[in-house]
Protein backbone atom coordinates (compact mmCIF):
# COMPACT_ATOMS: atom_id res chain seq x y z
CA UNK A 1 0.00 0.00 0.00
CA UNK A 2 1.50 3.57 -1.02
CA UNK A 3 0.08 6.53 0.47
CA UNK A 4 0.04 9.18 -1.95
CA UNK A 5 -0.69 13.01 -2.24
CA UNK A 6 -3.57 14.36 -5.36
CA UNK A 7 -0.51 15.01 -7.25
CA UNK A 8 1.03 11.93 -6.59
CA UNK A 9 -2.36 9.77 -7.12
CA UNK A 10 -2.56 11.92 -10.65
CA UNK A 11 0.42 11.61 -11.77
CA UNK A 12 0.51 7.76 -11.27
CA UNK A 13 -3.48 7.30 -12.56
CA UNK A 14 -1.99 9.27 -16.13
CA UNK A 15 0.62 6.93 -16.85
CA UNK A 16 -1.14 3.85 -15.44
CA UNK A 17 -3.04 1.28 -18.09
CA UNK A 18 -4.02 -1.15 -15.28
CA UNK A 19 -6.17 0.96 -13.04
CA UNK A 20 -9.32 0.92 -10.85
CA UNK A 21 -10.38 3.72 -9.03
CA UNK A 22 -12.61 2.70 -6.21
CA UNK A 23 -14.56 4.86 -4.09
CA UNK A 24 -15.39 3.39 -0.03
CA UNK A 25 -17.62 6.10 0.96
CA UNK A 26 -21.33 5.65 2.17
CA UNK A 27 -23.92 5.91 -0.41
CA UNK A 28 -24.79 9.27 0.99
CA UNK A 29 -21.56 10.66 0.75
CA UNK A 30 -21.51 8.87 -2.95
CA UNK A 31 -24.71 11.31 -4.00
CA UNK A 32 -22.53 14.61 -3.29
CA UNK A 33 -20.32 13.31 -6.22
CA UNK A 34 -17.82 11.12 -7.29
CA UNK A 35 -14.34 10.67 -9.02
CA UNK A 36 -15.41 10.11 -12.44
CA UNK A 37 -14.76 6.00 -13.40
CA UNK A 38 -14.49 5.54 -9.55
CA UNK A 39 -16.09 1.90 -8.70
CA UNK A 40 -18.32 2.40 -5.17
CA UNK A 41 -18.13 -0.31 -2.77
CA UNK A 42 -18.88 0.94 0.55
CA UNK A 43 -16.29 -0.34 3.75
CA UNK A 44 -18.97 -0.03 6.21
CA UNK A 45 -20.81 -2.82 4.49
CA UNK A 46 -18.86 -5.33 6.66
CA UNK A 47 -18.80 -8.76 4.98
CA UNK A 48 -20.56 -7.49 2.18
CA UNK A 49 -17.51 -5.10 1.41
CA UNK A 50 -15.01 -8.15 1.50
CA UNK A 51 -17.61 -10.19 -0.50
CA UNK A 52 -17.48 -7.45 -3.35
CA UNK A 53 -14.27 -6.99 -3.56
CA UNK A 54 -13.40 -10.32 -3.06
CA UNK A 55 -14.95 -10.38 -7.38
CA UNK A 56 -12.43 -7.90 -8.40
CA UNK A 57 -9.81 -8.47 -10.73
CA UNK A 58 -6.41 -9.03 -8.31
CA UNK A 59 -3.96 -8.08 -11.29
CA UNK A 60 -5.63 -4.16 -11.33
CA UNK A 61 -4.08 -1.77 -9.88
CA UNK A 62 -6.32 -0.17 -7.11
CA UNK A 63 -6.50 3.57 -6.20
CA UNK A 64 -8.66 3.72 -3.12
CA UNK A 65 -10.70 6.92 -1.42
CA UNK A 66 -13.17 7.63 0.94
CA UNK A 67 -14.04 11.20 2.64
CA UNK A 68 -10.66 11.93 4.30
CA UNK A 69 -8.11 9.21 3.99
CA UNK A 70 -8.91 7.08 6.87
CA UNK A 71 -11.39 4.11 5.61
CA UNK A 72 -9.56 4.00 2.32
CA UNK A 73 -6.18 3.40 4.61
CA UNK A 74 -8.31 0.48 5.91
CA UNK A 75 -9.57 -0.27 2.49
CA UNK A 76 -6.14 -1.08 1.13
CA UNK A 77 -5.02 -2.86 4.34
CA UNK A 78 -8.20 -5.12 3.85
CA UNK A 79 -7.54 -5.77 0.44
CA UNK A 80 -3.77 -6.06 0.70
CA UNK A 81 -4.59 -9.16 3.31
CA UNK A 82 -7.36 -10.57 0.49
CA UNK A 83 -3.99 -11.00 -2.00
CA UNK A 84 -4.25 -7.58 -3.22
CA UNK A 85 -0.78 -6.34 -4.13
CA UNK A 86 -1.02 -2.90 -5.94
CA UNK A 87 -3.34 -0.59 -3.65
CA UNK A 88 -3.20 3.20 -3.28
CA UNK A 89 -4.64 5.19 -0.64
CA UNK A 90 -5.26 9.07 -1.77
CA UNK A 91 -4.24 11.27 1.46
CA UNK A 92 -6.75 13.87 2.46
CA UNK A 93 -9.52 11.78 0.39
CA UNK A 94 -12.19 13.38 -1.14
CA UNK A 95 -12.66 16.37 0.90
CA UNK A 96 -9.33 18.12 -0.09
CA UNK A 97 -10.14 16.35 -4.16
CA UNK A 98 -9.66 18.89 -6.66
CA UNK A 99 -10.20 17.75 -9.58
CA UNK A 100 -13.00 16.63 -11.67
CA UNK A 101 -16.18 15.59 -10.30
CA UNK A 102 -18.97 13.34 -11.62
CA UNK A 103 -22.92 13.53 -10.26
CA UNK A 104 -24.67 10.31 -10.15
Amino acid sequence: MADLTQDQWLAQLSEDDNAIILDVRTQEEVEGGIIPNAKHIDIYMGQGFIDEVEKLDKSKNYYIYCRSGNRSGQACAIMNQLGFTTTHNLLGGFSEWEGDVENI
